[in-house]
């Protein structure tokens, strides 16, 4: 008799640890929600709807791409954050909402790190300064002596405040000893037309998202913020090749589910990820918009995200960058 509860015990454990493989054997079985947590038209949307199209098909469950915008991305990853972990709601997040945000706003509603589960690096993209045609300065020695006979008249807009292209642009200030004064929006859509129209000096937007109007001549694009010139515009100087050595602030983009998602779960997102974003059309249309697709092991990205947090922590400290 005194057996029973301990075999009880035995099954329930056994149960237990096969509840994770079950659930992968059958997953997923009804949609699935990713979250980005910036409108529509920008490289975290392009990449998240880059995913719905692809894997909707091979799974035979719609992925639903639900834009969630405000506070520098934190909404829409807080609201995975704090969502079942049960790899049904993923987030598409960014540079800023897992690295840079915690050291921009003094208080996060989510822990970048504790709160998720990595799930694939996607890829990486540099940012840009375009300016309107209406400024004067063709490169970015005239513009930094711009800025510096006019403090704080020339303004520079951004997706938000905590985005990569934000704290760019605050790098800017500290590394050229000027002062632009930053314009945050929710989002590049509403920063484009003000910028189209002068109501802002010039922007800082990741490189996908601005390669269409300056395709178009409708801004003049005055450098990267990369280290290396980017391979989809290779005309557009460095800035740190224009007299900011040291300039690097990429925006890299990535897929987190909540925190205790199954492993399982995990290894079959990461796969059919790696998958989709391997294939020859997707590869193209990626380096059409500028992206550089990285991919990996979800360790890959536990692993990276660790450095750019750090890195980013210092350019804030450095810059005096604030979000409030």
């Amino acid at each position: 008799m005194r057996c029973k509860p301990f075999a009880a015990a035995v099954l329930a454990a056994c149960a237990a640890f096969a509840v994770p493989s079950a659930h992968a054997d059958t997953y997923p079985s009804k949609p699935i929600r990713m979250v980005v947590g910036f409108p529509s038209g920008g490289a975290p949307d392009i990449l998240a709807r880059i995913f719905s199209e692809k894997i909707s098909p091979s799974w035979g469950q719609p992925v639903v791409v639900d834009n969630k915008p405000g506070a520098g991305g934190n909404i829409g990853a807080e609201a995975v954050a704090h969502a079942a972990p049960d790899g049904y709601t993923l987030a598409l997040g960014t540079v800023g909402t897992h690295s840079i945000n915690g050291s921009l706003y003094s208080k996060m509603p989510y822990d970048m790190v504790k709160d998720f589960t990595p799930v694939i690096l996607v890829a990486s993209t540099p940012n840009v300064l375009v300016v309107n045609p209406s400024v004067p300065a063709k490169n970015v020695a005239e513009l930094i002596a711009l800025a510096k006979a006019k403090p704080g008249a020339l303004t520079f807009g951004t997706p938000g405040i905590g985005t990569s292209p934000h704290v760019a642009g605050e790098m800017f200030n500290s590394l050229a000893g000027v002062k632009l004064t930053h314009v945050p929006y929710k989002g590049r859509a509403m920063a484009i037309p003000d910028l189209l129209g002068g109501h802002i000096s010039m922007m800082f937007d990741n490189l996908p998202s601005a390669l269409p109007v300056i395709k178009e001549g409708k801004v003049r694009a005055l450098g990267v913020t990369s280290a290396k010139r980017s391979h989809s515009a290779p005309d557009i100087p460095t800035l740190a090749e224009q007299g900011l050595p040291g300039f690097d602030a990429d925006s890299w983009f990535a897929i987190f589910a909540p925190a205790n998602t199954p492993k399982d779960v995990i290894a079959k997102l990461n796969t059919e990820l790696n998958r989709i974003y391997q294939l020859p059309d997707v590869q193209a249309k990626l380096k059409t918009l500028g992206l550089d697709p990285i991919l990996g092991t979800p360790e890959k990205l536990a692993g990276y995200q660790k450095v750019e947090i750090a890195k980013w922590a210092k350019v804030v400290r450095d810059s005096g960058a604030k979000a409030e």
